[in-house]
């Protein structure tokens, strides 16, 4: 066993992987987590989303051998099925690739997955319910508080990484003093989250398609659900804090069309009006509608950016404590994961010098965490306005067609989704290009069938990208 002792504070998803990571090397580790042992307690109800597991996540696990294993546990998503008022449906492929789609996992079932890999190494260790409070830039101290007890006691390793999220308290430690010039912002959507479910059909059947990432887009808000192994569906509603089609307008009972005689409704009468008038179709499908609303809490949607993220060779930030992104690009979990690997990368290029292999860290993963940062804000005004509108729909069409006929040609979602080795930053760029590009071609012909692919080809690569 090495000399080293690394303290992980938070035993998420990244911070699971890491400890796998660094056991491996032989590297002794200790993770804090505030929340009891996952595998003794069952997840609280609204806090599962599931995850789109790509191309950067599933290369992370396959380093530590677990790319498999999770694939296994895992859905196939082969595109965007889009649910209109109506009731129709449309699918819209994420690629025109043979074997390019994304996969449906549960949280908690991977993070649970994690956890019992990292102990198999006698190097790993986790601590349940202890909290960090606080932590010494200049000492590299970090304080704990048993969550049952109330007892507190202090930790010390040879260095800390921070993997305890977008509330992180070694961040906090950082911003009030521990870290000179720290910069900081938190940006929130005026939008939050629900979460929903669909429960499995008779004999544990999929009462829709099993393989896509449903949507209900409505322009201003919202709806999608991907599919569980058992088959059901977690569903999120994603809608406005306030206003007139909003979790306010649903609360108060306040929604335009739960008003009789021009008075407010009650809440109640107030969701069934608003999913009977934007979500129908999925009404006869969700188990509980009305039960699963009230109790299950509202989230709020933001990103977090940061820098420097380490203190000398004493801390460093890592995952959604650097750089938390909202869930709309699928890739929160997949950058948490590159993190990993890259910064595993780093340790094989110098070794356990922390303060090197953090400033290099920091460097080469900064702006690829600020553009798929940027990027997935993007992909929420595009998933709940565009992907009804039949414009941005030819342009999906016409992007499948130039990756059936063309394999050098990746679409910018291709770009971020199947090409791990190609940097977030590289991609927002290359790809915001030939969007441009190509919304322009399907704005002038109402046939992509019409549209010569040569040509689009030829546009794309005469671009200044």
């Amino acid at each position: 066993m090495s000399e080293q002792k690394v303290i992980i504070v938070g035993a998420g998803l990244a911070g699971s992987l890491l400890s796998i990571y660094l056991a491996k090397r032989g590297i002794e580790v200790e993770v804090y987590e505030a929340r009891p042992d996952m595998r003794s307690t069952e997840m609280s109800a609204g806090r599962s989303i599931n995850l789109a597991l790509s191309d950067r996540g599933i290369k992370a696990l396959n380093e530590v051998g677990m790319d498999e294993y999770m694939l296994r546990e895992a859905i196939p998503m082969y595109g965007r099925l889009v649910h209109d008022v109506e009731g129709n449906t449309k699918m819209l492929p994420y690629s025109g690739r043979e074997g390019e789609f994304i996969n449906s996992v549960s949280r908690g079932g991977l993070n649970l997955a994690l956890i019992n890999e990292a102990d198999n190494y006698r190097e790993s260790r986790f601590y349940f319910e202890r909290r960090c409070i606080d932590f010494d830039c200049r000492s590299g101290e970090v304080l704990i508080r048993n969550e049952r007890t109330g007892e507190e006691h202090e930790v010390f390793g040879s260095t800390v990484i921070a993997t305890d999220g977008a509330g992180s308290a070694v961040r906090r430690a950082m911003m009030n003093g521990g870290v000179p010039r720290f910069n900081y912002s938190q940006d929130f959507l005026e939008h939050g989250y629900k979460e929903l479910s669909i429960p499995p059909g008779v004999d544990g059947t999929f009462q829709m398609e099993k393989n896509a990432l449903h949507i209900w887009a409505r322009r201003s808000f919202m709806m999608i659900a991907l599919p569980n192994f058992d088959g059901s569906y977690t569903c999120t509603l994603f809608l406005a804090h306030k206003g007139e089609n909003s979790f306010e307008s649903i609360d108060s009972g306040a929604y335009p069309s739960a008003r009789p005689n021009g008075k407010e409704g009650s809440s109640s009468a107030a969701l069934i009006r608003f999913f009977e008038d934007h979500f129908a179709d999925s009404i006869p499908l969700i188990g509980n509608l009305e039960h699963e609303y009230f109790t299950n809490p509202t989230g709020d949607l933001g990103t977090v950016k940061c820098f420097p993220w380490y203190a000398g060779d004493k801390a460093l930030l890592l995952g959604d404590s650097a750089h938390a992104v909202v869930p709309f690009y699928g890739q929160g979990m997949n950058a948490s994961f590159e993190d990993c690997r890259i910064f595993d990368e780093l340790i094989d290029r110098h070794g356990t010098d922390w303060g090197l292999v953090f400033e290099e860290y920091s460097e080469v993963r900064k702006e690829n965490t600020d553009a798929i940062a940027d990027m997935a804000v993007e992909n929420f005004y595009e998933m709940r306005d565009a992907v009804a509108d039949p414009v941005f729909q030819r342009k999906r069409e016409l992007e499948t067609r130039l990756e059936q006929e063309h394999p050098d040609y990746f679409s910018k979602y291709s770009l971020v989704t199947f090409r791990e080795d190609v940097p977030y930053s590289e991609a927002m760029r290359r790809g915001n290009a030939q969007d441009r590009l190509l919304m322009e071609i399907c704005a002038r012909e109402p046939e992509t069938a019409a549209i010569d692919t040569e040509q689009v080809l030829a546009e794309i690569k005469a671009l200044a990208i």
